[in-house]
């Protein structure tokens, strides 16, 4: 038994039957939808065409959101029907961002994960979906794909069929007869675009639908200036979901980077005898190493959409998704560095003998360098998990992440020495951070001019990063503030220009993270 569907996009009317009866049968809350026509408009006057579009979950074979899902609460059946359980979700919507089609949406009144799940309860009792059922042309047919003798197996013998996003590996088992170019590729419009022929959509930032009332500068019809009516592609109604993930995220690459990089570098200073059992710099920099954990974590879990349940990614762990991965690596790193902390912290102030503890010291760095780099790059194994982002699917995201960290864990060694700390790491902190801050420059540049970016979504991300909606907070921001003012700072030295360097390099990785995080989820998937 393999479940898939059939669209028939010719012999559509787009009455939003289904829809309908989807929020009927699956009493689907209003703002989200499982089911929904997108309505495309091609062509110039009089020379055009509508195109009806049924969207909805693709229930692939290779399904990304089963794969990312840290608490197992998106399931792949054994009938291929792509379920989800609410009462496992955790809220972290990784699975949007995994989903290639914008199939997933939050549940507003449950704060969980959501999409169309083949009416599994309809098909356990030998029942067809409810939009099957409804639909006044038969221009949906469901059914088992194994079955040769299947109306869905004989239609696709008799008719072409297209998937959508092909590329992306996922094998959708949602099938389009007659499926119009520019309803299927989600770039054939600008996103800009907003205004349609039911409503506008919302702002995916921030979900709020803008005054119908205000002309924008986008409208398809000019009346002062430019042609009359020169749109060639238009999207008169669509559904699109609110960005998953906002400044949590770039704010918990900053704060990991922090945390990961000073404990890398506080433990090669061990590993290479520059670090005396309880100095200020170990101690100190023990405890501002702990506080970019501990924010990294709190912002983990602020966004979360059902925060209380956080621990259920330790208690409940799906081991092929990086969330997991990451979040018990974070943990080890806790563990281990937490002890060698205490550790430090007992000899400076005289608890135990530090001759009584020497050999623990090298054991505890041995264990957190490995884990402190791992800290670092983990989230490039994550983000490579998110089939739905293509920009992030970068080879240079892991080596990019672990120069960020050696750049915090600069602006660390900075910040003890304004503490008033002392000692070899203190020492090399402006040339780690210089050597960082020319490092990062250099594949930023080589990430976003010098290499080909793969994909025509990737490179609108790019584009929309360096040209776009996030060119001031790239230009000026992560590129003027975050690196230029801080080398120019560094070279100049002196104890204030070193504070504001470690001040401006954060600012401005926090923008470059925060461009990066949120101009992918712009480029709409469906």
């Amino acid at each position: 038994m393999n479940h898939g569907f059939l669209i028939d996009t010719g012999s559509c009317i787009g009455c939003h039957a289904c829809s309908v009866a989807c929020k009927s049968e699956n009493q689907v809350p209003l703002g989200v939808h499982r089911t929904w026509v997108k309505v495309t408009e091609s062509g110039t006057f009089p020379n055009t065409r509508r195109d009806f579009q049924v969207t909805r979950c693709n229930h692939c074979s290779n399904p990304p959101c089963v794969t990312i899902c840290p608490v197992t609460a998106m399931i792949q059946r054994d009938d291929g029907i792509v379920e989800f359980d609410g009462d496992a979700c955790i809220g972290c919507k990784a699975c949007m961002q995994a989903c290639p089609y914008d199939a997933i949406h939050i549940d507003p009144q449950t704060n969980t994960a959501a999409k169309c799940h083949f009416c599994a309860h309809r098909i356990e009792q030998q029942m067809e979906p409810a939009c099957v059922v409804v639909c006044p042309t038969h221009s949906i047919i469901a059914g088992d794909l194994d079955d040769p003798n299947s109306e869905i197996r004989q239609v696709m013998a008799k008719k072409s069929v297209t998937v959508r996003k092909p590329e992306q590996g996922t094998q959708p088992k949602l099938f389009y007869v007659e499926g119009s170019h520019v309803a299927l590729n989600p770039a054939a419009f600008s996103i800009e675009t907003t205004e349609g022929l039911f409503s506008q959509a919302p702002d995916p930032d921030t979900g709020h639908v803008e005054d119908p009332y205000v002309q924008q500068d986008y409208a398809p019809i000019q009346i002062q200036s430019g042609r009359m009516a020169e749109q060639m592609v238009q999207v008169a109604h669509r559904v699109d979901h609110k960005m998953p993930w906002h400044w949590p995220v770039p704010a918990y690459l900053v704060t990991k980077g922090l945390g990961c990089g000073l404990w890398g570098l506080l433990s090669l200073s061990m590993l290479t005898e520059r670090l005396p059992a309880g100095s200020e710099t170990a101690v100190w920099g023990g405890a501002l190493a702990t506080l970019g954990l501990v924010l990294t974590t709190l912002l983990l879990v602020m966004d979360l959409d059902r925060p209380e349940r956080f621990l259920r990614i330790l208690t409940r762990p799906q081991w092929k998704s990086w969330l997991v991965k990451g979040a018990y690596i974070l943990v080890a790193l806790s563990t281990v560095s937490g002890l060698w902390f205490a550790l430090e912290l007992g000899i400076q102030q005289q608890w135990w003998a530090a001759e009584s503890v020497a050999f623990l010291r090298p054991i505890l760095a041995w264990a957190t360098l490995p884990l402190s780099i791992g800290g670092a790059v983990y989230t490039a194994f994550l983000f490579a998990q998110c089939e739905g982002r293509d920009l992030w699917q970068s080879p240079l995201l892991g080596p990019h992440l672990l120069v960020q960290a050696i750049m915090m864990g600069g602006v660390g060694a900075i910040s003890l020495e304004l503490l008033g700390a002392s000692g070899p790491l203190i020492a090399w902190g402006p040339d780690i951070l210089l050597g960082a801050l020319i490092a990062d420059l250099a594949m930023l540049f080589l990430g976003e001019f010098a290499l080909r970016h793969p994909t025509e979504v990737s490179a609108r991300a790019a584009h929309d990063i360096t040209h776009g909606r996030y060119k001031h907070l790239f230009w000026l921001d992560a590129i003027g503030i975050g690196h230029v003012i801080p080398i120019a700072l560094l070279a100049i030295g002196g104890t204030l220009s070193l504070g504001v360097a470690a001040l401006c390099t954060t600012i401005g990785l926090f923008a470059y993270e925060y461009a990066f995080v949120m101009a992918p989820q712009r480029v709409p998937n469906s």
